[in-house]
Formats: structure tokens, C-alpha cells, sequence
């Protein structure tokens, strides 16, 4: 995939620098022409095709995390609350 990235900025490249060798092109226009059709593209790309490695990365993470706290807790159901009473206090009616 990087050698298509890289190709396609090299070509973007050579837009923008034939652009300002030409009578008419400004470095401006040059510029922009390789923002426009170069780097904007691809980061566009890049951002797009890594999803799905950022999603498993974030699913991973989230699975490390609950692996972690379910290991620290030492309730049997794995909750955070401390255990109640087994008996509920008796008081006397007024």
C-alpha cells in the first residue's frame, strides 16, 4: 500500500512542479496542485484503509481492560461493590 502512496505523490509532485515551469502556472497554483490532488488524497486514504486496524486495536485495548479488572476483583460476580449483610439488622417497633 505505501508503494501506491508513494507513487502517487511522486506524480502529484511532478503536477505541481510542471505547473510552475509553465509560462502560464504559478508556484502558488503549483503548490496547491500538490495539496489538492498529492497529500489530501492520500491522507484521505490512509485514514480510510487503517480502520479496521484501529478498530481491532480499540477492541483489543477494551478486552485487555476488562480482563485486567475482572482478574483485580476479588467478588466471585466480579463487582465493585462490597458485600452486604447476611442478616438485616432487627430494631424494635416504637
Amino acid at each position: 500500500m505505501y508503494l501506491v502512496v508513494t507513487a502517487w505523490l511522486y506524480v502529484a509532485l511532478m503536477m505541481g512542479v510542471a505547473e510552475a515551469n509553465h509560462p502560464n502556472g504559478t508556484l502558488l497554483g503549483a503548490v496547491f496542485t500538490f495539496l489538492l490532488y498529492g497529500v489530501g488524497p492520500v491522507a484521505l486514504l490512509i485514514y480510510l484503509m487503517g480502520r479496521p486496524a484501529r478498530r481491532a486495536a480499540r477492541r483489543a485495548r477494551e478486552a485487555a481492560a476488562a480482563a485486567a479488572t475482572a482478574a483485580a476483583s476479588d467478588e466471585p460476580d466480579g463487582g465493585g461493590q462490597p458485600p452486604a449483610d447476611a442478616v438485616a439488622p432487627v430494631r424494635k417497633e416504637p
